[in-house]
């Protein structure tokens, strides 16, 4: 697997964009876009649609990509193992059977 920031970058190399072409798509500079993909910066989840768009792809990949990029780097970052996810899943599973139950939890 690789960050989110190394996805974005193979896709775009596979269209044939420079980083300046896909910041113009995004809406983005081409200095953020390199930013992304080096990882020193991240990519605005409100624009997440849009480059599913963007690269005719499927909104939940990206959204998967983007969030499991985006968790594992906090796990990471605060020397979580590798246990966090297991627990991670368990509790989006929990508030899954909630929301079944009692319609929709606010966070």
């Amino acid at each position: 697997m690789t960050s989110f920031g190394d996805y974005i970058k193979q896709e775009r190399e596979k269209r044939g964009w420079t980083q300046t072409d896909l910041g113009a798509k995004l809406g983005i500079n081409m200095t953020k876009i390199s930013r992304i993909e080096n990882n020193k910066d991240l990519f605005t989840q409100s624009k997440l649609e849009v480059l599913a768009d963007i690269f005719d792809t499927n909104l939940t990949l990206i959204k998967e990509l983007f969030f499991g990029d985006k968790f594992a780097k906090e796990a990471y970052k605060n020397g979580c193992s590798d246990k966090t996810f297991v627990v991670a899943e368990q509790t989006v599973q929990y508030f899954r059977t909630v929301n079944a139950k009692q319609g929709t939890i606010k966070f």
